[in-house]
């Protein structure tokens, strides 16, 4: 149930109100909008007398959300999320650009990368340390030390970091040198790794499963701010439909669906959306132009040598190109880089 608090409502009163529903039995969640306190209390609902809640002195209103993902919809919190990391506020006016390799190969490689995204305009570095590779005879990642150079080269050019966590026991390793927390395609429905990035207070980047709906996407995100974080960031990354020539199909459709139904940021991977360097950069525009609040490119200064994503990795001066084209689109759309 939303229990709306009337106009600049004192804090002892939402605190009292805020205690008596929790010795109810339900959990509950508040966020401020236009001067009004909302709770959102969360439960079995049948063992609040809510009749007598709407009596309440404080109480402007009660009514239930109607939305399955409760603390995620615009019902809870109608005015956008924002989440700042580094030199970026995801989900503001500000785009959000993350750039990078699939893979963190090595020192050498992952250097040259960061300076050529940086230099592009990139505020956040993407870098996977531990790959879920469908082939188990694939790059695995080189772990731990990997994480270690993702973060030295990041930090040497002024860059945030992403970088994937694959199951619960990892999250505190990961979040030790990452800035977010990107629980990958594959993980999008894996519920104790969501609890545990949502207990461990950073932000995470949620990618939607390869078959997932866009209901079920914004459960899994409820699953991690259900926990107390509500800094996820959901991503884009294309579905898997009939069609084989591209390795995903890119639902451009979620961004404004996804905007409409939740407050949280959503960003978009047209790298893995479509599998193919020529098809990135027109799909990159695009998603700016549906709303997207960012990119998370793969970035790569000698792909054909890539151990995992070359073909879909773009050049960096093709990257520095596609930048200055997003500028161009940001600006007629009111938003910057």
């Amino acid at each position: 149930m939303l229990v709306l608090l009337k106009r600049e409502v004192g804090e002892p009163v939402v605190n009292d109100l805020t205690s008596w529903l929790r010795m109810a039995g339900l959990g509950v969640h508040r966020t401020d909008h236009n001067g009004h306190v909302r709770l959102a209390a969360l439960g079995e609902a049948g063992l609040v007398d809510w009749e007598q809640v709407k009596k309440f002195p404080a109480v402007e209103s009660v009514t239930k959300i109607a939305m399955p993902f409760k603390l995620a919809s615009r019902e809870f919190r109608p005015h956008d999320t924002v989440i700042t990391v580094g030199r970026c506020a995801i989900g503001s006016d500000q785009l959000a650009l993350m750039a990078g390799p699939c893979s963190v190969e090595g020192e050498a490689q992952t250097f040259t990368i960061a300076e050529a995204v940086a230099k592009a305009g990139a505020t956040v570095m993407r870098g996977g340390a531990y790959k879920p590779r469908t082939s188990p005879y694939s790059f695995q990642g080189l772990g731990e030390e990997g994480l270690r150079i993702l973060r030295r080269a990041a930090d040497a050019f002024g860059l945030a970091v992403v970088s994937e966590v694959m199951d619960a026991q990892m999250v505190p390793l990961v979040a030790r040198y990452a800035d977010i927390l990107q629980v990958g395609a594959r993980n999008m429905q894996n519920f104790p790794l969501l609890r545990e990035v949502g207990h461990a207070g950073k932000p995470v980047l949620l990618k939607r499963g390869l078959a997932s709906t866009i209901e079920e996407w914004l459960l899994s995100a409820e699953h991690v701010v259900s926990q107390g974080n509500g800094q996820v960031i959901l991503c884009e990354r294309g579905i898997r439909t009939f069609e084989t020539y591209t390795r995903n199909t890119l639902d451009l459709n979620a961004i404004p669906v996804v905007k409409e139904l939740t407050h949280l940021p959503v960003i978009v991977d047209p790298s893995h959306g479509t599998g193919i360097r020529n098809k990135v950069a027109p799909m990159a525009r695009a998603a700016i132009a549906a709303g997207a609040d960012g990119l998370i490119i793969e970035v790569h200064h000698d792909p054909d040598h890539a151990l995992s994503d070359g073909a879909q990795s773009l050049y960096p001066e093709q990257y520095r190109e596609l930048v200055e084209q997003i500028r161009t689109i940001a600006a007629v759309l009111g938003r910057r880089l």
